[in-house]
């Protein structure tokens, strides 16, 4: 059934209104509530295939459903329909205004109404891709001051990495700080790149989705065994690799790939004179999570991340790990 969280006049005879599909059944007052959160940035778009999918699957198998599902595709509208990040003609990061205010103004507004709306889920899953700058492995980013409660949850959605932050890290004004502030479980994915769709990043999230949701009693179906992900919760966890120079950056490394120190990651290159400014290479011994994605590169442009060797238990690429397990499952099928 679809709903409408807010609805805003605009100018023109127009209306800014952000839905929700609720899927429903089971029978009971007191039905578990999972809600899906995407688009808050609108040029974020691996969470579009990620509520397609979700619903998909159960309104393929509504048997199989006992609780409430409800999924925001667009919280953003504006910003989605334009492939925006931010609100059009606000210039605001939406994702910098909640909780909101019912007496404020429009972002606000919208912020509160979400709020509203959201609040008492027995889990919220706010999904977000990176920019288009970089690509990031399927990982939870959970903030120190809600460890314990959301990483036993988080271990059971089928990604990659979790990446606990400090406490100097946390932004108040996230819809995730918000309504974990207010005792709504709620998760924060950062997976794939701005502008695309990784349907692979998006199939392994949606499993894990259905893994929780069976854990949580509310799904009968199948579900796959989520994958052991990596605990990042040190300070010192990761490594950053900024570029020295300007230049046209040339990744010569896989997302995902086991590094030595000293392995080649990529290179600065000047195209006018055919130079090469800059040999990147892994300051450190990791894994590499997070790597470049759009060439162009200025001093100080982020060109990677690495966790760091002793947060993995074997030397295996996430390439690596994914096909093992793909012809594991093929062999048991």
């Amino acid at each position: 059934m679809i709903k409408t969280v807010a609805s805003i006049p605009l100018p023109v005879m127009e209306k800014l209104e952000i839905h929700k599909n609720r899927l429903e059944s089971g029978d009971g007052d007191n039905k578990k509530r999972i809600s899906i959160v995407t688009g808050i940035h609108g040029d974020e778009l691996e969470g579009q295939y990620v509520c397609f999918e979700v619903s998909r699957r159960i309104q393929e198998h509504p048997e199989y459903l006992n609780g409430i599902v409800d999924i925001y595709p667009a919280m953003n509208p504006l910003g989605i329909d334009s492939i925006t990040r931010g609100i059009p003609a606000f210039d605001l990061d939406m994702n910098r205004v909640f909780p909101g205010s019912g007496d404020g103004s429009m972002t606000e507004y919208m912020a509160s109404k979400i709020m509203d709306d959201l609040v008492g889920s027995d889990l919220c899953i706010d999904i977000h891709a990176s920019n288009i700058f970089l690509t990031e492995i399927p990982q939870v980013r959970i903030n120190e001051l809600h460890r314990d409660q959301l990483v036993p949850i988080a271990k059971d959605l089928n990604i990659d990495l979790i990446w606990v932050h400090s406490n100097s890290t946390v932004l108040e004004s996230t819809l995730a700080y918000s309504l974990n502030s207010r005792n709504t479980p709620t998760l924060v994915v950062e997976m794939g790149v701005g502008m695309r769709i990784t349907k692979s990043y998006c199939e392994q999230l949606s499993d894990g989705i259905f893994h929780v949701m069976k854990k949580m009693g509310m799904w009968s179906g199948p579900a796959v065994e989520p994958r052991t992900p990596i605990l990042a919760e040190k300070e010192d966890a990761v490594a950053f690799l900024n570029a020295p120079i300007a230049g046209v950056f040339i990744s010569q490394a896989n997302h995902g790939d086991y590094l030595k120190e000293g392995d080649a990651i990529g290179l600065i290159v000047d195209p006018l004179q055919g130079a090469i400014l800059e040999r990147m290479k892994a300051p450190v011994e990791g894994i590499l999570f997070t790597i470049r994605e759009y060439p162009m590169v200025d001093e100080g442009s982020l060109i990677a991340r690495i966790l760091k060797a002793g947060y993995q238990e074997a030397p295996e690429s996430f390439a690596e790990k994914r096909t093992r397990e793909g012809e594991e499952v093929s062999h048991e099928n």
